[in-house]
């Protein structure tokens, strides 16, 4: 059998093998964003999205086991990207927790399609039997629990007003952010969607604050 200079056979994958799979995967992932943004889980069809990407959907399915699959990787594929550069860690105030939440908003509204997805799939998800109701279930719970553990924190650091409910606050926060952002899917030229959340979250942090300051400023 002939062997390549680095000793690997000439038959079976080598890496570059790898890499076609490994771009072939990630443009399934982009264009079952869209199909999902245009048209909701149910409506979306494994053999158009197969289409898209220039395979078949047997093809498709050498990636992905089911339509199920394929969502569950969709939305964990965008949580680890934003997991890893937004929330990797605990925060050090309840200042720089709310300034990035601003930065996420900020990055949400240069990928109108993801943004557009996620609007129309947590509205499918209230239907208990959705494939993604588990998901957003515990995403909102987990992304609850690190708000509010940070604004725990700073209230016994004295950043925020002993007074202040974290728990509550945070419930708050994730319901204006989603909220803001469904205006702007669905006007995006002419809604101000980081302006606004910068807006509301100053108002928050000087109503929280025990010394009324507000968000930090811009650098």
């Amino acid at each position: 059998m002939e062997r390549t200079q680095s000793g690997r056979t000439g038959k079976g994958p080598g890496r570059g093998t790898y890499a076609v799979g490994d771009e072939r995967r990630r443009r399934i992932l982009d264009a079952a964003v869209e199909h999902f943004a245009q048209w909701g889980f149910h409506a979306s069809s494994l053999a158009r999205i197969a289409k898209d990407v220039g395979i078949t959907q047997g093809g498709l399915l050498h990636h992905f086991r089911s339509k199920e699959d394929l969502l569950v990787q969709v939305l964990a594929r965008i949580d680890e990207y934003d997991e890893e550069r937004f929330f990797s860690r605990d925060f050090d105030s309840a200042a720089e927790c709310l300034t990035t939440v601003l930065r996420l908003a900020e990055h949400n509204s240069t990928r109108l399609e993801r943004t557009r997805m996620f609007n129309v799939l947590a509205a499918e998800a209230g239907d208990p039997a959705h494939p993604a109701h588990a998901y957003f279930t515990a995403r909102y719970a987990k992304l609850v629990e690190h708000l509010s553990g940070t604004l725990r924190r700073a209230v016994a650091a004295g950043e925020l007003g002993a007074g202040t409910d974290p728990v509550g606050v945070a419930h708050e926060l994730a319901a204006v952010m989603d909220g803001l952002q469904l205006q702007w899917v669905l006007n995006p030229a002419g809604f101000d969607m980081t302006g606004r959340l910068r807006a509301y979250l100053d108002r928050l942090m000087r109503t929280l604050t025990a010394d009324g300051s507000g968000l930090p400023a811009e650098n």
